[in-house]
Parts: structure tokens; sequence; C-alpha cells
């Protein structure tokens, strides 16, 4: 094991993978010549050459319709965007072609190909480039939508993306592409789809996923100082979601808080309350609860984006509501 930063891991698991197997390449904007808006692909044009590691103009609508296309005819490329707020000018692509070719060609067409890029705030960047589309993309059939929240994750899960023959939607943050941790050197896979127990508790379960995960287990440790054991659930992937981790989560600690940085509506903490009171009512002694974003596009003041976003003080009203301490 060694420490390397989360933008590390990411590289690593593309180099590797692209070592591995020819018919994998990266495109997006400046992820060539530039090394990549955030460093994630420094070098890997030097030993991959122009052919595989390209630049692109500024048209998210094209050149994700290419990698749709030489995905379908069996290469499996990489598409960066350099944020996924800039995704909504390719969405057509991705919902329309990427999602259902294997649905319409009755299983005659795979499409391969990973989206990958940044999601959510990164601080001071207002409203149009700060929004959370995890939620979209996870209630379109044909996708499978991951969001790893720590560099050990991100690799594994990102090989396994890279080698699934379904087109997956893989988001990170631009906040986290510094953070370090602990990764092998050897190669290893993280299954899609399975959640990951990070701590374990008995008095209330907390689920969440991607750099919010930060909030929870915060929130954790200030819970511990107070006698308070929290189990903490990091989703890890989004669609398909690892219910059956959280069902049994929730039968043993019978309570529940959801930390989720998209707006409440239709968002993910919405659907897994639904499954939580559909699978577990008789083990609940108290409502599911939610914290999510303010339903406001997030604005320019640093004051009034930690007003609006998650943080560990609301996550620990919610748990002081759900054990009727408030």
């Amino acid at each position: 094991m060694r420490e390397i930063q989360f933008r590390e891991a990411l590289r690593e698991a593309m180099t590797e993978e692209m070592r591995r197997d020819p018919k994998v390449y990266l495109m997006g904007e400046e992820v060539a010549e530039y090394n990549g808006a955030y460093k994630v692909s420094q070098g890997m044009l030097d030993e991959f050459g122009p052919e595989r590691v390209i630049d692109t103009p500024i048209a998210e609508l094209g050149f994700a319709g290419i990698g749709v296309g030489s995905a379908i005819n069996g290469l499996r490329p990489i598409i960066e965007f350099m944020t996924f707020n800039f995704s909504l000018v390719a969405i057509d692509q991705v919902i329309n072609s990427a999602a259902k070719i294997m649905s319409m060609s009755g299983g005659q067409y795979s499409c391969p190909i990973v989206f990958r890029g940044p999601t959510g705030n990164a601080g001071m960047l207002s409203s149009q480039h700060s929004q959370n589309f995890e939620n979209w993309f996870a209630n379109t059939s044909g996708l499978k939508v991951v969001v790893p929240s720590n560099p050990y994750d991100a690799k594994g899960l990102l090989k396994s993306c890279i080698r699934d023959n379904d087109p997956v939607i893989f988001m990170e943050s631009e906040l986290m592409y510094g953070d370090k941790g602990q990764v092998p050197e050897e190669e290893y896979l993280i299954p899609i789809g399975l959640a990951n127990v990070v701590r374990e508790g008995n008095d209330v379960t907390i689920v969440s996923f991607g750099k919010i995960m930060k909030v929870a287990l915060a929130a954790a440790d200030e819970l511990a100082k107070n006698g308070v054991s929290a189990e903490v659930i990091d989703l890890r992937s989004v669609r398909p979601i690892d219910y059956a981790t959280i069902i049994n989560s929730v039968k043993k600690t019978n309570r529940c808080v959801i930390v989720e940085e998209a707006w409440p509506l239709a968002a993910i903490s919405s659907e897994l309350t639904y499954n939580i009171q559909r699978n577990a009512f008789d083990y609940l002694d108290a409502p599911v609860v939610r914290v999510n974003s303010m339903d406001l596009p997030l604005p320019y003041a640093p004051t009034l984006i930690e007003a609006i976003l998650p943080n560990v003080k609301r996550t620990l009203q919610a748990v002081e509501t759900v054990m009727y301490k408030k």
C-alpha cells in the first residue's frame, strides 16, 4: 500500500486499462496537451500518443457522440467532461443513444463507454457550475452511475467501469482530486453496485456517497464523543443501489439518516427512504430523515454556500431527530 492522490488513483486506473486493452482510449477537453484540466491524465499523452489520448473542441455533444459511435463499433472510450454541468450539452447522446442502444437493437449492440468528470459544487463557482446530476442519470434505464468517495474506491471502481459492457456515468469531485488515501500497488477491482460499511455502529445508520461522505464521517466522530454509535454506509454507486446492505443496517440500528448534496425533490435519498420504509418498516423506531442541499440554485457567496449545502451541524440535528433528542 502507498498513499496517493485521488487524481493519481484515477490516472492509474485509466493507464492500467489502456495498457491492458488497446481498444480503450481517452477523449475530452484538455486531456492531452494540457495533461487534463485537473491533471488527472498527466503524462498519458506521452505514453499512448494522440490516437488514444485525444483533445477535443468545446463541443460535448460532438465528442460524446463520437464516443458512443466508437463504443457501438467495438472500442471502449473514456469520455471526460470538464464538469458534469457541461454534460447537459451532450445529454441526448448519453440518454437517447448510449443508454438505449442495447435495448433498441434487441441485444445486437452494446455500448461499453465511461463518461467521467466532476459533479456537485467545487467552491465559489455559483449556480451553473455547482449542480448534482447523479439522480438524473440514475433515473435512466440502461445506465450505471458510480460516485466514489476516496482514492482506493476510485481506482478499483473505475477499472471495473472501463471493463463493463454497459455505459457508465463515473462522477468525481473537483474538491477531492487532491485527497490522499492508501491504494495497493497490485491490481484490484471493486464490483459495481456493492456498498461499503465504512464504520460499524448500533444506534443509527448514516448513508451517503461521494464527497459528502466526509460530512457523514465527521458527524459520526462527533456523535461518538457523546456516546452515540453511528454506522456509516458509502453507497459507492447509485445505480445499481445496494439496498440489502442498507436494509440490514437499519434492521440493526432501527434509525436512518441519509445525507446527499443534491436537491431534495426526487433525489437518491428519496428513493432510499421509500425502499427503507417498504422493506424495513417494522424495524424503524423513527421516520427516516434526509439531509439535502436547500432547494435553491447554489449562490456564489461562501457564507450562503455553507448554509445551503449539507454539513455536520445539520446531520447531527437529523440524528437528534431520529433519536428523539430534539
